[in-house]
């Protein structure tokens, strides 16, 4: 399977991991050989209740004795999108109340900055450095990175870059700004969380300029920092709130949702704003309604800082520099690119699912399903301490 993977399967880098997947359950995956790897990253963030949870199963084999695809999104009325829709406005602060159901995350960004410059009539759009939005057109275009946009431009005009958490930058949001767009917690760049009241201030920034405020909460979203949404925590609501990865509980999806005064701006002037074909596909929304559900009938959030606290009481070691981020969403910060590779490769061959993050290359990302125990961490910190003492022996021959 390998080699057909390598040579029919389009790539992403030159040298992936490349495991062969056997099947997967609870906080495991195993490969056609059946060897267990305990799963510290969840998808990148995207299965929140594990593998194979059996709300989630259960919802879709149910959905799927119903019907599949019928039609284009937006025209029937079908219980599961209509449900799950529902239950988003219910645990979301106002004004924000009616959701749209996209495919992916990035197909929510589009979604988000098209609604930015139809709801203001502008066309400035202001993101962060190191900001990562996914990987369309006009989320690379917003992306601030540009090693990653170089071979692809022109991208969208009228995009301007702030840095995150300077405040200073914040005069570059004008009466030409239509929308402002921030990632809650920045995670590409290393799991930076906003400080000082940063959000607050780029709201009120926002609100006296007239700008719209979107924040992107495809990665901390849906119970992963101790709240359904990352925002909760820093006192900033925004106008578009972008959710994907957790929200499918393994399935794709993404959506934006806003106040109904803007999310209906879409039917008008031009009628068809946003179109999308298998966007709130029943079977994807139903597995979505089961993992909100469960997420938020459960003590999973508080779990998750419980978990986070543990994490950081057993990752004590001389070659783990910082551990950033909250709940469980966390980047293991090391002294170099070289050790975070040889510990996130080593823990595989041990058994340990770690992962990298996309613009900073001395973090190990550590996001773990919210139902992982703390047998398992334990498991899994053990391994990680294991290969630092033996990089931490080898560092020490060669002096």
């Amino acid at each position: 399977m390998k080699s057909d993977f390598l040579k029919y399967q389009a790539q992403t880098s030159p040298h992936p991991l490349a495991m062969e997947v056997s099947h997967a359950n609870g906080s495991y995956i195993y490969d056609t050989q059946n060897k267990a790897y305990l799963d510290f990253v969840a998808g990148v963030s995207a299965t929140p209740l594990g593998h194979n949870h059996p709300k989630v199963i259960n919802a879709i084999k149910e959905q799927l004795d119903k019907y599949m695809h019928v039609m284009v999104y937006g025209e029937y009325a079908q219980k599961a999108p209509v449900e799950l829709t529902k239950l988003l406005a219910k645990n979301l602060p106002y004004p924000l109340e009616k959701t749209y159901l996209t495919n992916s995350g990035t197909e929510a960004i589009e979604g988000a900055l098209k609604l930015a410059k139809r709801a203001t009539g502008r066309s400035e759009i202001i993101s962060a450095n190191n900001a990562y939005h996914g990987n369309t057109m006009g989320s690379m275009s917003v992306m601030g990175y540009e090693d990653r946009k170089q071979a692809f431009r022109p991208l969208l005009p009228d995009v301007r870059f702030i840095t995150f958490n300077n405040e200073d930058d914040l005069n570059l949001i004008t009466t030409k700004t239509a929308g402002v767009i921030l990632e809650t917690i920045q995670g590409g760049a290393g799991f930076i969380q906003p400080e000082n009241g940063y959000l607050e201030k780029v709201r009120k920034r926002c609100d006296a300029v007239g700008a719209l405020l979107i924040l992107d909460e495809i990665q901390p979203g849906i119970g992963r920092t101790g709240t359904l949404f990352g925002f909760e925590n820093y006192n900033c609501i925004p106008d578009i709130l972008v959710i994907g990865k957790g929200l499918g509980g393994g399935m794709p999806i993404g959506a934006f949702t806003a106040s109904t005064e803007h999310m209906d701006l879409l039917q008008n002037n031009p009628k068809l704003g946003h179109i999308t074909t298998f966007g709130g596909h029943p079977v994807i929304a139903a597995s979505a309604l089961a993992t909100l559900k469960e997420i938020t009938e459960s003590d999973l959030m508080a779990q998750a800082l419980e978990k986070e606290q543990l994490f950081r009481k057993l990752l004590v070691h001389p070659l783990i520099t910082d551990i950033r981020g909250i709940g469980l969403m966390l980047a293991v910060m090391t002294p170099s690119a070289d050790i975070t590779n040889k510990v996130i490769l080593q823990s595989q061959d041990q058994g340990l699912i770690l992962f990298w993050l996309l613009f900073e290359p001395r973090a190990v990302r550590i996001t773990p399903p919210l139902t992982i125990s703390n047998e398992e961490i334990i498991k899994g910190c053990n391994i990680i301490l294991d290969i630092l003492n033996k990089i931490q022996s080898q560092i020490n021959n060669n002096k």
